[in-house]
């Protein structure tokens, strides 16, 4: 189903949006303070944002993908499409408690 591929561009989109936002924060307070935690944040934001493009790599310009995707069982558009979408409520959560 179209939908479930859907859902996942738009779960990898708003990951990267957030991530972005993320990055930016984290890199202008590891600038001030130099604090190792906010580095691990840094690096962290860094590999979940080169995944998230490759995920809209996959989920947008990669035919055999979308082919694959599309002619899978809903069992796995589901899963895959949970597995972004899971991943965007933990970033929300870092974006929550970062912007307190």
């Amino acid at each position: 189903m179209e939908v479930w591929l859907q859902a996942a561009r738009i779960a990898a989109g708003v990951n990267v949006v957030l991530l972005l936002a993320l990055g930016s924060i984290w890199l202008r307070n590891y600038r001030q303070h130099g604090a190792h935690h906010t580095l691990g944040l840094l690096v962290f934001d860094t590999f979940l944002l080169v995944q998230n493009l490759l995920w809209l790599y996959f989920y947008i310009l990669h035919p055999d993908f979308i082919g694959w995707f599309v002619n899978s069982g809903t069992d796995v558009q589901i899963g895959v499409t949970m597995l972004c979408g899971l991943e965007l409520v933990a970033i929300l959560f870092l974006a929550r408690i970062t912007w307190i």
